[in-house]
């Protein structure tokens, strides 16, 4: 029996190409936990596009409660940060945390996120914040740089292909027009 993967996804044109890459090597559970995301109706269509591709693919997924007060309330003080900053990194803590706090309290020997497929994002990073979760909660963090070798270009024209939706901005509030 494979071990199981807990993997964080933002959005389904992120993910399409993480999905098929950990998905033969691990019993994958795919978790939407975007708190972040402005406003409620691209958390919506996000969520959706996630839920039906997993549905169509036959993939286990879990979504995570939306709370975007929260959210705010975390990165308070940083909201005039530049992309990739401060308010960026305290964004991947939040959710890098819950899932792997997640992951260790249901079964999970590995946890992974999607959020390296990013152009704007500093995948060196994102891997530095899941490593210190990991030691955290006890659970195993699947560190992979997703965009390289091509893998953001290839999610790209699977999207496309998939007519999935695509959207112009990383997420937030604070991303929006960026």
């Amino acid at each position: 029996m494979s071990e199981k993967l807990l993997l964080h996804v933002c959005c389904a044109p992120c993910s399409i190409y993480v999905i098929n890459q950990l998905i033969e090597s691990f019993d994958l559970t795919v978790y939407f936990l975007n708190s972040n995301i402005w406003p409620e109706e691209e958390y919506l269509q996000r969520l959706a596009e996630i839920r039906e591709f997993c549905k169509r693919k036959n993939i286990k997924y879990i979504e995570a409660e939306y709370q975007p007060k929260k959210w705010l309330n975390y990165v308070s003080g940083y909201e005039n940060e530049p992309e990739k900053g401060a308010r960026c990194q305290l964004c991947f803590k939040y959710r890098l945390n819950k899932v792997a706090e997640y992951a260790a309290k249901n079964g999970f020997d590995w946890f992974s996120t999607t959020l390296t497929m990013g152009r704007q994002k500093n995948s060196f990073q994102i891997i530095k914040i899941g490593r210190e979760a990991e030691s955290k909660y006890r659970v195993k963090f699947w560190a992979q740089d997703f965009k390289k070798s091509f893998g953001t270009q290839i999610s790209d024209w699977l999207a496309k292909q998939m007519n999935l939706y695509k959207q112009d901005y990383c997420g937030c509030l604070f991303s929006k027009g960026n």
